[in-house]
């Protein structure tokens, strides 16, 4: 057995051997978590723009607008589809050759098939080679994005004081809301800047190669962290070490669909406010795009403000308390949420700016919340797959489902999709409640 002795500075694990004992500074940990995740959220959403705003025009010109957005936003699906095939395969890469190269080969992935969707020329060069090309390298985005977990998440939840859990915890989920306000502002300058020929033709290009210059950076930040010895010893210390997928479903099955589910509201909301409306405004509505786009990056800041608010009510009432109330107030919001974004400009903001709010105080916990669920020997593994099948599940396909129903059948559409995770995610919490006190009695 080992013990943890938490300070507000660092960290000490006492073992019962007689080796050296690291100390790991918690705030050190978080820049690791933070760097990493923000290059990955702005690779993320520079991507997901563009599914909305560039790519029906330059890789499917052939077809109406709404078909074109559609067709897009089913290729933007495939990046969800291979992420947890990424995650398996990263485990067993890191299980033969070790941590460091898992992540260096995850991250010059990720670089090298954003590099290839900047240089890839358009439907009206390679016709529908453009087509396969760009989903082969959506494809080993998602690959890549599996791969890139390190587990400093789960080192800094272990290794923080534990009415501290909740303000930790949020800190990865800063990543979000700061990637997309990057994307969107660099999108919406370009946009604005440049004539609709140049655009289209270039100027899209530029958020992929920031993109994949930022990424180069976020790989030494993190390789400087994850393959030192301290975090190394740190890391097994602590059992987080890649296991067998078989055997992590076969052993914790249950609580990786839980805890999948969990998360699902604040995961549903993650496209329908910033991906989705940007393909309804195009579409639907005579609002400048640029215009749209800077409302969406004040909302980016309001998601902000958001997850940091999350992480004071978490330690306050608890995590899975405040997950639960913010997937009601989710549920709510899903009854206003057609009106608002079928109404005039200033109705949409409402909804983009409310939206936000929402997003970042259901998102700043929705990651880990459950994951003491594994024990020890699973966690890592199980922190991993249980965010790709959430993903899966609540974001992967919400921009193509949410655009092709309202299109076809109205507004409506956008606040049953929100209900639907909402009612996922309580019901998952109720379930996980329920399993608790089961064991508890059995106990």
């Amino acid at each position: 057995m080992s013990s943890i002795t938490a300070t507000s500075s660092t960290v000490t694990i006492h073992g019962r051997d007689d080796r050296p004992h690291s100390e790991v500074a918690p705030g050190e940990i978080a820049v690791g978590v933070v760097i990493g995740r923000a290059s990955e959220y702005f690779d993320f959403f520079v991507y997901g723009i563009a599914s909305a705003l560039v790519f029906p025009r330059v890789f499917f010109p052939f077809a109406e607008p709404l078909q074109a957005t559609l067709y897009s936003f089913a290729i933007f699906a495939l990046a969800f589809v291979a992420r947890p095939l990424g995650t398996v395969l990263s485990m067993w890469i890191q299980r033969r050759w070790g941590r460091g190269t898992k992540l260096t080969c995850a991250l010059f992935l990720l670089g090298t098939a954003t590099a290839g969707i900047a240089f890839l020329p358009g439907h009206a060069r390679l016709g529908m080679a453009a087509v396969a090309l760009l989903a082969l390298f959506r494809t080993l985005q998602g690959v890549a994005l599996g791969g890139s977990w390190d587990g400093l998440p789960s080192l800094l939840a272990l290794n923080t004081p534990k009415h501290r859990r909740g303000w930790y915890a949020m800190l990865g989920q800063l990543g979000a809301p700061v990637g997309f306000i990057v994307a969107a502002a660099l999108f919406a300058y370009l946009y604005s800047s440049l004539s609709d020929a140049d655009f289209y033709a270039w100027g899209w290009r530029y958020p992929f190669f920031a993109a994949m210059a930022i990424n180069v950076v976020a790989l030494f930040a993190r390789l400087r962290l994850v393959v030192t010895h301290e975090y190394e010893q740190e890391m097994g210390r602590q059992q987080l070490e890649p296991v067998p997928v078989a055997e992590l479903l076969r052993e914790k099955g249950v609580h990786v669909v839980i805890g999948a589910f969990a998360a699902l509201a604040s995961y549903a909301m993650f496209h329908i406010v910033t991906i989705f409306p940007i393909s309804w405004i195009l579409l639907y509505s005579d609002q400048p795009i640029a215009d749209f786009l800077v409302v969406q990056v004040g909302g980016g800041f309001l998601a902000i403000a958001g997850v940091l608010a999350s992480g004071v009510i978490a330690d306050r009432f608890g995590r899975v308390p405040t997950l639960g109330a913010l997937a009601l107030a989710i549920a709510v919001f899903s009854g206003f949420a057609p009106a608002l974004l079928g109404s005039d400009a200033l109705a949409r903001n409402v909804y983009i700016l409310v939206g936000f709010l929402l997003l970042g105080l259901s998102y700043g916990q929705a990651s880990g919340a459950l994951t003491r669920n594994f024990g020890p020997r699973y966690r890592y593994t199980g922190a991993a797959l249980t965010s790709d099948l959430a993903w899966l599940i609540g974001a992967a396909f919400a921009p193509l489902v949410a655009l092709g129903l309202c299109a076809s059948f109205g507004l409506g559409f956008v606040g049953l999709y929100l209900l639907s995770g909402a009612v996922s995610t309580l019901v998952a919490l109720l379930v996980h409640g329920w399993m608790k006190r089961r064991d508890a009695a059995a106990g």
